[in-house]
């Protein structure tokens, strides 16, 4: 890991374009770390001015007298990278580079860009940026960036590609209540990628959580692995925009018409238990609450509202989340009840009405939380003539000291919560103004909670009866003949050397190899036209099932290469394939469809001829994945209810289905020529299972 502490917490900045002129980006900069309260020594660097704002000035950064920590850069692109060179040289390690011009613009940006990499990496120089807003650190204190003021002071770090968008949320938080440890704008991310940022700060004692706006991820074979050591530590929270093709537009698999555009981002953040969010109010609601409340430690919520109205909605929203409603047992009912008149509710959610004092709030929630089924707590106050928000603000803070439980207020209004909201956010209790929000981030809050108890150990690394080289012998074979396709055959032997069960098929050339071929598998066999070039075997005579003897085998050889010259006359059949004809048994799907950044992406569902019509398919990123991956794939489907015996059928063997998952994930990983794969479909029995149908591109 990248070694950042001195580019956040620096003894000495440079700012290299500093200036004496007002509203200039190298004048701001400095103002900004100055007026920020920044103690470390900082050196503009100038050859024009002997003093910038009562600093004295150098000509360049070589000649400060000391070693620089960090420099910040705002001069035209073009003197950049002869600027990096002089950095290197005076020994510099950390750098922010506000500079545009690079990528951004076209491909002469670009060039200048690729060289600023190359110097990064011959001098060791860390780079934020180039096309930066800058960085700030609160603790520090650090606003070395040219944003109009110095963040609120929190723990919640916010890394943007957007400097627009950081610019505005930052003049934002100063009325939301929301504090920043550190806020980063990674411009072009020539350099410092938002991956090796988030590394850091899981190691950060200022941070509490990571949230990110990101419109592009920087490639990394080992994103899943990183990222998961990485929230394991931290809660990262992130707003993707953008969306990646994944080669799904051009895919000729089942697999691939199933595999939406962003549906890779969608896994591989869900692997990596990183939280996806939609809307930058989303981004923030979840980032405070992960900043000021405990992680619950189950999904049981209660709610406490003064309006019915209020309740109903919550309790809307939860069941959409996935959170459960306690059920109180009567116990506690009557507890409730000696405080609550008859007109509320003792049930979940508990109405305390609208003309509640603050003692009924108060001694509701201590019954409330003293119930070892309640996990997590939403209190809604709606501003009626009897509301008292700031004595019940108070209360909830007495009680919330007792029992150390998270609790999402809902003050549902405006100028009316000011004061309350205020209290309770300074003293770490998160508030909204609308029930839904509270609830989509104690959602996420208890997401994450059951990620860190999650396995995260891949179970591929060690399969047996695997022949790799025996796989590397066929793909070389059809890439010899020109080929992108396998034939069914070849593809059958790629599976029987990854230990895949699969129905037997074997090519013959001629009428007697056909029929010998049908004998030696015992009948009844199916044969069909073997060719990469005709798609749809059956339309034009090419499969033909339950063929029961040598003889019949023989005729239906000829009958087959018939039909194919007749519908295909220019194409040449490779022979026609003896297939074992297998039992019926719930059909499935295991394919595989590759992403251009996260590499493949093993498909499972309900398979047969409706499995682009039904849809019913889980995703998962073969890099990595684990046994309870693999079994929540499984569960995320309709068909995972068919395996396990539906209305008094009997159980299929799903052991073998997890053993076809974790064999397809090893062969496409150890194969990257392998574009996609399909097994359609994979025939699951009471015990075992057998592959019908097996395709395969390179």
């Amino acid at each position: 890991m990248k070694d950042l502490n001195k580019m956040f917490k620096p003894d000495s900045v440079a700012v290299i374009g500093a200036s004496n002129t007002p509203g200039k980006v190298g004048y701001i900069i400095i103002d900004n770390i100055i007026s920020g309260g920044y103690k470390g020594k900082v050196y503009p660097i100038n050859p024009k001015s002997g003093e910038i704002q009562g600093l004295k000035a150098y000509e360049n950064i070589k000649d400060v007298p000391e070693k620089v920590d960090l420099v910040i850069m705002s001069i035209p692109a073009a003197f950049v990278n002869e600027s990096i060179k002089d950095c290197g040289e005076a020994g510099v390690e950390n750098m922010v580079v506000i500079s545009a011009g690079f990528k951004e613009i076209g491909e002469e940006g670009a060039k200048l860009e690729e060289e600023l990499v190359a110097l990064s990496k011959e001098y060791g120089i860390n780079i934020i940026g180039p096309n930066s807003l800058g960085i700030t650190d609160s603790h520090t204190p650090l606003n070395s960036s040219f944003a109009q003021m110095m963040p609120p002071k929190g723990n919640i770090a916010f890394i943007s590609q957007s400097g627009a968008m950081m610019v505005a949320l930052l003049d934002w938080s100063l009325t939301s209540g929301i504090g920043f440890s550190k806020v980063i704008s990674l411009g072009n991310k020539a350099g410092v990628s938002e991956t090796e940022l988030m590394n850091y700060l899981a190691e950060d004692p200022e941070t509490a959580v990571i949230i990110c706006y990101l419109e592009s991820i920087s490639d990394d074979d080992n994103f899943v692995k990183a990222m998961r050591q990485t929230t394991a530590k931290k809660p990262i929270v992130v707003l993707k925009s953008g969306s990646s093709n994944a080669g799904a537009e051009a895919a000729s698999s089942h697999t691939g018409a199933l595999a939406g555009s962003d549906l890779a981002f969608d896994t591989a953040f869900e692997q990596s238990g990183i939280l996806r969010v939609s809307s930058m109010a989303e981004l923030f609601d979840i980032g405070l609450a992960f900043s000021k409340a405990p992680l619950p430690e189950g999904n049981n919520v209660a709610i406490i509202t003064n309006a019915g109205g209020g309740g109903v909605l919550t309790v809307d929203e939860m069941e959409r989340q996935g959170l459960k409603l306690v059920q109180f047992d009567e116990e506690t009912k009557e507890k409730l009840r000696k405080g609550i008149p008859e007109e509320g509710s003792v049930n979940n959610p508990i109405d305390v009405l609208g003309d509640a004092p603050v003692q009924r709030y108060k001694e509701t929630l201590d019954i409330v939380l003293k119930d070892d089924q309640v996990d997590s707590l939403i209190i809604m106050v709606c501003p009626t003539a009897s509301a008292d928000p700031d004595g019940i603000a108070a209360a909830i803070l007495e009680e919330r000291e007792k029992f150390g439980k998270p609790i999402l207020v809902v003050n549902m209004g405006g100028p009316t919560f000011e004061a309350a909201n205020h209290a309770l956010r300074s003293h770490n209790v998160p508030t909204y103004v609308f029930p839904e929000n509270a609830v989509d981030a104690l959602a996420a809050m208890t997401t994450y909670a059951e990620l860190e108890r999650r396995e995260a150990d891949s179970c591929i690394d060690d399969l047996d009866n695997i022949d790799k080289k025996a796989v590397e012998e066929i793909f070389a074979k059809v890439k010899a003949d020109g080929r992108d396709t396998l034939l069914g055959s070849e593809a059958y032997a790629v599976a029987e050397a990854y230990g895949i069960e699969a129905a037997p098929i074997k090519l013959a050339t001629n009428a007697d190899e056909a029929s010998q071929l049908a004998a030696d598998m015992e009948f009844p066999v199916v044969l069909k036209i073997a060719s990469d070039k005709i798609l749809h075997k059956s339309d034009i005579g090419g499969v033909k099932v339950g063929i029961e003897s040598e003889e019949e085998a023989k005729a239906t050889f000829d009958e087959i290469i018939a039909n194919a010259k007749k519908a295909h006359p220019d194409i040449v059949p490779d022979g026609v394939e003896v297939q074992k004809m297998m039992e019926t048994g719930q059909e499935v799907i295991v394919g595989m469809i590759k992403d251009k950044q996260f590499g493949p992406m093993i498909a499972f569902g309900m398979g047969g001829i409706y499995v682009n019509l039904i849809e019913d398919v889980s995703f998962k990123l073969a890099n990595g994945i684990s046994s309870q991956e693999i079994d929540e794939q499984i569960n995320d489907t309709k068909v995972s209810e068919l395996l396990k015996g539906y209305r008094g059928e009997a159980p299929c063997d799903i052991d073998a289905v997890k053993e076809a998952i974790k064999r397809v994930a090893r062969l496409t990983l150890d194969f990257p020529e392998i574009s996609e794969l399909d097994i359609n479909p994979i025939f699951v029995y009471e015990n075992g299972s057998s592959a019908l149908d097996i395709k395969i591109k390179l």
